[in-house]
């Protein structure tokens, strides 16, 4: 199992103690998504790897209010300084990814202007009290937020499915049902020349699309077929896809958290937001589930 995140500069996925899963990084297949979802960002950050060295990453967000950015908790923990965010739906098309760089020592402190001119704002990561780290399946909570040193007034933030939303999918019906998942993960393809096994690309650099077929649902996860050859669906989550927003009748129902194979072309593992300790979590940063009726 491997998270979906990404070191900034190499496609990389860090490997859990188990080896049961991986953090997920970006969005395989799938269309971009232009303007599609203006209210999902890319993060950046810095961060210690396991041996304590600090490297910059990415994960995609979601504004859950003009403050709040909901990630995965993996975003988050053990961040080193700010995380910055852009909405822009084209980051790099081709390296230099023009991302703005910081003392590894200090990390980001406020908004950054990149390459391109293109202002990152800047806030605060906060890992969700309950998170396992990857050890505990039945106590998952890999959901984390970012607040924003200000407010972002010119997107209009998603809405947190109803406590419980997911639970109305159980089988049979969980298994027809198609949820949207958006992300700036890494791109699976052919390479232009060398081994043309389909491999995590580092450019470009874009916000996707990708339509998942359900499989299986727990108490804390969300299990999506992510494989683009399946019939029913588009695509799926890879490196750089961590955090990044799964969506059902419009509701934001997870987050992604994990998947399963390197080459991104298997089963998605997502966090689910529509749980309560998911909503106690987030009501302290002033961010409420929507209510049906």
């Amino acid at each position: 199992m491997t998270r979906r995140i990404l070191t900034l500069g190499t496609v990389a996925a860090a490997t859990l103690a188990a080896a049961v899963a991986t953090p997920a990084a970006a969005v395989t297949d799938g269309d971009f998504d232009g303007n599609g979802h203006p209210n999902v960002g890319m993060i950046a950050f810095y961060a210690p790897d396991s041996a304590g060295d600090v490297y910059r990453y990415r994960c995609s967000a979601t504004l859950v209010s003009p403050t709040v950015l909901l990630t995965a908790a993996h975003c988050t923990e053990g961040t080193v300084g700010d995380t910055i965010v852009s909405f822009d739906p084209v980051i790099a098309e081709e390296p230099p990814s023009g991302l703005p760089e910081a003392d590894p020592a200090t990390g980001y402190d406020g908004d950054q202007v990149d390459a391109q001119g293109r202002t990152w704002e800047a806030g605060t990561a906060h890992t969700a009290p309950g998170y396992s780290d990857f050890t505990d399946l039945k106590n998952w909570n890999d959901y984390g937020v970012v607040v924003l040193d200000d407010p972002i007034t010119d997107i209009e933030p998603a809405a947190i499915a109803p406590t419980g939303y997911l639970d109305t999918f159980k089988q049979p019906t969980l298994n027809k049902t198609i949820f949207t998942t958006v992300g700036y993960g890494t791109e699976v393809r052919k390479a232009e020349s060398g081994p043309q096994k389909p491999t995590p690309m580092s450019y470009p650099i874009i916000r996707r699309v990708a339509q998942e077929p359900g499989q299986k649902l727990t108490p804390q996860i969300l299990q999506v077929n992510g494989n683009g050859n399946d019939n029913r669906g588009t695509g799926g989550t890879c490196f750089g896809d961590s955090g990044g927003p799964t969506f059902k009748d419009g509701y934001l129902v997870a987050v992604t958290s994990y998947g399963y194979t390197s080459n991104c072309r298997y089963l998605d593992g997502l966090q689910r937001v529509d749980i309560e300790e998911a909503a106690d979590f987030l009501a302290e940063y002033g961010v409420e589930p929507a209510t049906l009726g």
